[in-house]
């Protein structure tokens, strides 16, 4: 009997080892390189102004789009309105701007303070919708093209290099 103990208290010990190896050997960085080439799932975040919701037809006849997550309350959002201000400009892109676990007063505000390059506005005022597109903090930034499909992936503020590979893209049709 206590050779049974034994070795079940052995096997014990090297399942747990086994366990701390892989987790530890695992990468704690998020990787979004797999995403990049894959079709975005099911597009349903609410308007911010209306009643209704944005659904993946409605990003179809885009040639691309950008979505953005964003919060007036997030100081790298601040950061990087400059390049999407910029961006807001071309005619190849549309930008949909997703207002991330914020009060409508002060999403407003920021947007008025520092223009809106939003063609688009929805809202994830419980930060459940986001999850969805793998959205783990904010800002985050999505490039989709029609069939959408996705081209690149920001995690954290845009920049200039960011902004530079989204014009490559978005004008090599």
């Amino acid at each position: 009997m206590q050779n049974i103990i034994k070795i079940i208290t052995v096997f014990v010990f090297i399942f747990i080892l086994g366990i701390f190896y892989v987790s530890l050997n695992r990468s704690s960085n998020y990787d979004t390189e797999t995403l990049v080439g894959n079709k975005l799932g099911e597009i349903k975040l609410k308007s911010f102004y209306k009643d209704k919701f944005y659904v993946n037809e409605d990003f179809e006849n885009n040639k691309y789009t950008l979505i953005n997550f964003w919060a007036s309350w997030c100081a790298p959002c601040r950061i990087e309105h400059q390049y999407l201000m910029e961006l807001s400009n071309q005619k190849n892109i549309k930008i949909l701007g997703v207002n991330f676990k914020d009060k409508k007063t002060n999403a407003l505000k920021f947007l008025k303070d520092l223009g809106n390059p939003y063609d688009y506005l929805a809202k994830d005022t419980q930060g459940k919708q986001s999850v969805s597109f793998g959205i783990y903090g904010i800002p985050e930034s999505i490039l989709i093209d029609n069939k959408l499909i996705i081209l690149k992936k920001v995690i954290g503020p845009l920049n200039s290099q960011d902004l530079e590979e989204i014009n490559k893209i978005i004008k090599n049709l």
